[in-house]
C-alpha cells in the first residue's frame, strides 16, 4: 500500500531487501525485452579486449558491446552490480576525484536506443535532471516508492531527454506505467545506449543525481546504501552467458 501522508522512515539494506522479497509478485518489468538470451558484459580488467578498444570513443564502445550481442544472440546485455571496472578511466568524473570511482552501484541494461522503461513499483517523481558532463547520466530520474512506512529510491539514468519535459515532482507514477525510454549518445551522457537502475536507500540530500560508481575505499558504505538492483529486476543473472 502506498500512502505518502503517513510517516516515513528510512531502513538499511537488509529490511529493504527483506520488504521487496515479501511484494516481489506484484513488481512489474522495468524493461519489457526478452531476457531469455541475455548475457553478462566483462567490464574489468580481466576482459582483454578492452584492452583493445579506445573507451572514451562512444562508437567503438557501441560496437563492441553490439557485437558481443550479436554473437550470443541476445537482444539485451547486463552490466553487473559492484563490479569494479576499468571503462571510467578515460573520464575525468571519475578520475579526478580522489580516491577515483570505479565501483558500480547499479545494474546496467544494454538494449536499443528508445526502448521504453516502466516503473517497477508504485511511487512518486522525487526529482529529474539532465546530467551532461561526459560520461554522467544524461537525463535522470529518481523515484520515491514507500511501501508501508518504508522509504527508498529507485534511479533510472541514460534516458531520452523528451521524457523529462513535462515532469513535475511529487507526480505519482503506477507500477508498470511507462516513465521514459533508453537514451542514445551523446545526450544520454556519451555512453552506449543503455539504462542504467539503481535502489537508494538514502539520497543524502541529492536530487535528480546521486553516485552510480564509488571509490573502492567506500565500497561497503556505498552498497550499504545501494542494495543489489536485481531484487526488483528478478533477471536469472547466474545463468546468464
Amino acid at each position: 500500500m502506498i500512502d505518502f501522508k503517513n510517516p516515513r522512515r528510512m531502513v538499511g539494506s537488509e529490511e529493504l531487501i527483506h520488504t521487496l522479497l515479501r511484494i516481489k509478485d506484484e513488481i512489474k518489468p522495468v524493461l519489457k525485452v526478452d531476457f531469455g538470451h541475455a548475457m553478462v558484459l566483462d567490464l574489468t580488467d580481466q576482459n582483454r579486449e578492452l584492452k583493445e578498444i579506445d573507451l572514451s570513443d562512444v562508437v567503438a564502445f557501441s560496437d563492441y558491446v553490439l557485437s558481443c550481442m550479436k554473437e550470443k544472440g541476445s537482444a539485451v546485455a547486463i552490466g553487473r552490480y559492484n563490479e569494479d571496472r576499468t571503462i571510467y578511466k578515460g573520464y575525468s568524473l571519475f578520475t579526478g576525484t580522489k580516491p577515483s570511482r570505479r565501483i558500480h552501484l547499479g545494474i546496467d541494461l544494454w538494449v536499443t536506443a528508445g526502448t521504453p522503461v516502466f516503473a517497477p513499483i508504485a511511487g512518486q517523481v522525487h526529482s529529474f535532471a539532465d546530467n551532461k558532463a561526459p560520461g554522467d547520466y544524461g537525463p535522470t530520474i529518481i523515484l520515491e516508492h514507500h511501501i508501508g512506512s518504508i522509504l527508498f529510491y529507485t534511479l533510472y539514468g541514460h534516458l531520452s531527454p523528451d521524457f523529462l519535459s513535462g515532469l513535475e515532482e511529487k507526480q505519482p507514477v503506477k507500477a508498470g506505467q511507462e516513465i521514459a525510454g533508453v537514451g542514445n549518445y551523446p545526450q544520454n551522457g556519451n555512453w552506449p545506449p543503455h539504462l542504467h537502475f539503481q535502489i537508494i536507500t538514502d539520497l543524502q540530500g541529492k536530487k535528480g543525481d546521486f553516485w552510480g560508481v564509488a571509490a573502492a575505499e567506500e565500497r561497503e558504505k556505498m552498497l550499504a546504501i545501494c542494495p543489489d538492483p536485481n531484487i526488483i529486476l528478478q533477471l536469472n543473472i547466474a545463468e546468464a552467458s
